[in-house]
């Protein structure tokens, strides 16, 4: 008879016996846990260990004028790999075809020793390595030609940013950055639309084996190519003003349809080459890019002292206020005395007994004093305001919205009430005042159509307008007065291109204090030009020249002149192969 196990044992063995349920119960647990709430995760996980996903670029979309022209499009560039093969060194037969390409290549492959190690740790590793980017033609027929079936030579083919015309609207047309080997766009329209120009990158899955050998390819996703973007901008038209303006100045220059706020043509300058940044780009170069802004919009973003334009906005308050009428008169001596203090005309002579209409002609700073001593500051702004100045104009591109002053906002600003003294200075366009082109461009075009309108820059946006909220009589006054400014007043130089129907306003802006314009010139004078024209049964355009530090507005006005004839010749030619063509047709 066996004794009975002593409790001891017993306990022993149930506690073996749960230990072993407990482990049991445990792997279960966990492989129930991978099993059914990480199965998913651990595949994704494996699959990384024998799959390599190579992104497929894919073409971004082009960028088009009003005529359907490039002004921004992609161009193929071939690359050029060696596929490594798995050896642990270089044959001689790898060696010779490397100095073959080497030769062809006109680069170090064989001699530039930390390349040539990167080589040879990818050779080693199955690892794609390439030689050369964006190879040129020849030397690509050349290496197809001495290996036309070389297993570890690869070509590809990729694509590039193009700038057809390249400094040509640069600052509309924007620029691209690079992250990742991925394109985006970083200004303008490139920035503006860049969901639709990027489109959508393909994939292709490489299985790999345990050393890293593709042993299988297969497409995950297939490339989308971007959409394109038809802008309202005419190329011809553009050239035009970049031919016009002068390139030893800064400034802006804009050409818009006053009807539908269609950008036809806008220069800031200066200028830069968009394909810059395709490439790295060295700090050097950058800083030197820096000195003069070349990427400050100066259309859209750069304020500026308006001058003697501002004389429409300061006309305009003075009708509508009952203050003046059109044949209102003024004795100009040259200079007026207000407040202790000699306030000059541009005309230290004198203009002598002047109108309404002579006065805006011959810009006459002395009658706009007169209107500044009867006229409150915050009347001057609200009809500054109606004209769209000190607000945004609504166009897609990132602008400032420059500054009216008030009596409030001096307050708040300085903490001091404001003088008369400062309203003269304001009714002439200096002082405080501060504005962009396009907003000179959206005011002058609604002198002649009776609404502020939206600048638009693609085709297919909607067209914005807002009325311009004064009388039809005070918009007739200053077509008349505009039209007297180019055919006896200060743009009359204007007058001289042949059946252009021109109106216009020049403008002389202070930069800083008369002392200091001897002392260098970035403190002279902006001159500005505006204006309005139509040619023929053509579309009427407004256009907005703002040059920098030049003086005077003979330069905008020069400028002016230069685009009229040139628009002219343009207008000419196009009709005349019009006709040509329709000719040709009708003979057939």
């Amino acid at each position: 008879m066996q004794p009975a196990p002593s409790s001891s044992s017993t306990r022993i063995l149930t506690t073996l016996m749960l230990g072993t349920l407990g482990a049991f119960s445990f792997i279960t647990a966990r492989l129930a846990y991978l099993q059914l709430w990480r199965s998913h995760e651990l595949f994704i996980q494996s699959e990384k260990n024998f799959t390599r996903i190579q992104t497929i670029p894919s073409p971004r979309g082009n960028i088009l004028d009003c005529n359907g022209q490039l002004l921004a499009t992609n161009r193929p560039t071939i690359n050029l790999y060696w596929i490594g093969g798995g050896k642990r060194s270089f044959t001689d037969k790898d060696l010779k075809d490397l100095t073959a390409l080497q030769s062809i290549l006109e680069k170090p492959i064989l001699d530039d020793s930390q390349f040539f190690d990167e080589l040879r740790t990818a050779e080693r590793r199955y690892q794609k390595f390439i030689l050369a980017k964006d190879l040129p033609l020849e030397q690509l027929s050349k290496v197809q030609e001495l290996f036309p079936y070389h297993e570890q030579i690869s070509v590809t083919t990729d694509f590039k940013r193009l700038y057809p015309y390249g400094t040509m609207a640069s600052h509309v047309l924007g620029y691209l950055g690079v992250l990742d080997a991925d394109q985006y766009g970083k200004m303008g329209i490139e920035k503006l639309y860049e969901e639709e120009l990027h489109g959508e990158f393909g994939s292709l899955a490489h299985i790999i084996n345990s050393i890293g050998r593709d042993i299988a390819t297969k497409e995950v996703k297939k490339n989308q190519a971007g959409k394109d973007i038809a802008t309202t901008l005419d190329g011809k038209l553009q050239k035009i003003m970049q031919e016009s303006f002068p390139e030893e100045h800064n400034g802006a220059f804009i050409l818009m349809d006053p009807e539908d706020g269609s950008l036809v043509g806008v220069l800031s300058r200066p200028e830069f080459d968009p394909a810059l940044f395709l490439d790295p780009i060295l700090l050097i170069d950058w800083n030197n890019l820096q000195e003069h802004k070349p990427f400050l919009n100066r259309a859209f973003a750069a304020t500026y002292p308006l001058g003697s334009i501002f004389k429409l906005v300061t006309a305009s308050a003075a009708l509508e206020q009952g203050l003046i009428t059109p044949e209102s008169s003024c004795l100009c001596t040259g200079e007026i005395i207000y407040g202790g203090a000699v306030r000059h005309c541009h005309n230290h002579y004198g203009h002598g007994r002047i109108n309404s209409y002579q006065a805006l002609a011959e810009s006459c700073d002395i009658f706009f004093y007169e209107i500044g001593k009867r006229i409150d500051i915050d009347t001057l702004a609200h009809y500054a305001s109606l004209f769209g100045l000190g607000k945004p104009t609504g166009t897609p591109f990132p602008e400032k919205t420059g500054l009216v002053p008030t009596r409030a906002w001096k307050r708040k600003r300085f903490h001091e009430k404001w003088w008369t003294g400062e309203t003269l200075s304001v009714a002439i366009g200096q002082g405080y005042l501060l504005v962009t082109p396009i907003q000179i461009a959206r005011m002058i075009g609604s002198i002649f159509t009776g609404n502020l309108v939206t600048p638009r820059i693609r085709i297919d946006e909607d067209v914005i307008k807002e009325p311009l909220k004064i009388q039809r009589s005070t918009r007739t006054f200053l077509q008349e007065a505009m039209r007297l400014v180019v055919t006896a007043g200060t743009g009359r130089s204007t007058s001289y291109v042949k059946d252009i129907v021109v109106y216009g306003k020049t403008s002389t802006a202070q930069t800083s204090s008369l002392e200091k314009r001897t002392m260098g010139k970035q403190y002279m004078e902006h001159g500005w030009f505006a204006g309005y024209f139509r040619y023929k049964n053509n579309r009427p355009l407004t256009f907005v020249i703002i040059i920098e530090n030049v003086g005077s507005s003979r330069v905008p006005t020069n400028t002016a002149r230069r685009l009229l004839n040139a628009y002219k010749k343009h207008i000419d030619q196009q009709e005349r192969e019009q006709r040509e063509s329709s000719e040709q047709q009708k003979s057939t």
